[in-house]
């Protein structure tokens, strides 16, 4: 959805639809974010309004969870476990490797638009670490080969 009027009343839609929701801003974030793809950070000042609450208090709850973006994503989503047992077996050294292969640093989107790259702070794969993520699909025991061939296939797609 690239048209703002679209996105626009998309987003008023969904602010009335959550307005009478008890703890509503997380749930009208999600909601935003599945439709839209992203938060547009021109509707921060709206769900505020709508919410009657402060600008500061969204753009701190989109800004503090790392799922939230304030930009449309590639293509696919490549997110990097960074929790402390991923980095021990590794993490490191494979977010290096991925920001290497792609062009770019971790939240950001590689020139040709196809990965975004994002860390993540526990996919749960705690045991079989060191975790991705690619779309919705999780990697457990990731190598720096094996993840070094999602990307190429990902960026050839």
């Amino acid at each position: 959805m690239n048209n703002k009027s679209d996105q626009h009343s998309l987003i008023q839609e969904l602010i009335e639809s959550h307005q009478s929701m008890k703890g509503a801003l997380l749930p009208l974030l999600h909601a935003i974010q599945e439709k839209i793809g992203f938060i547009p950070s021109d509707s921060v000042g709206e769900i505020a309004k709508g919410l009657n609450l402060s600008r500061a208090e969204v753009h701190g709850v989109i800004t503090y969870y790392h799922f939230f973006r304030a930009v449309p994503a590639g293509k696919h989503v490549v997110q990097i476990c960074r929790a402390e047992a991923c980095q021990a077996c590794g993490a490191n050294e494979l977010l290096a490797l991925a920001e290497k292969t792609l062009g770019c640093k971790s939240h950001e989107t590689s020139s040709n638009g196809s990965v975004t790259l994002e860390s993540a702070y526990c996919l749960g794969l705690c045991a079989s670490s060191p975790a991705i993520q690619v779309d919705d699909k999780l990697h457990a025991r990731m190598s720096a080969d094996k993840l070094k061939k999602i990307l190429t296939q990902l960026e050839a797609a």
